[in-house]
């Protein structure tokens, strides 16, 4: 069931609130390296 704009609206709110803004870059950069390690170890890569 994919999310709609709203959804993803008020879920990056709530992100926000909980982390601040100083929190976001350094949270989005390690979301983005689990994502890469994660795609890494679908194709069997070392």
């Amino acid at each position: 069931m994919p999310l709609g704009n709203q959804e993803l609206l008020i879920i990056l709110v709530i992100i926000l609130l909980l982390f601040g803004g100083k929190k976001l870059p350094e949270l989005a950069r390690s979301l983005g390296l689990a994502k890469k390690e994660f795609e890494k170890g679908q194709k069997g890569e070392k």
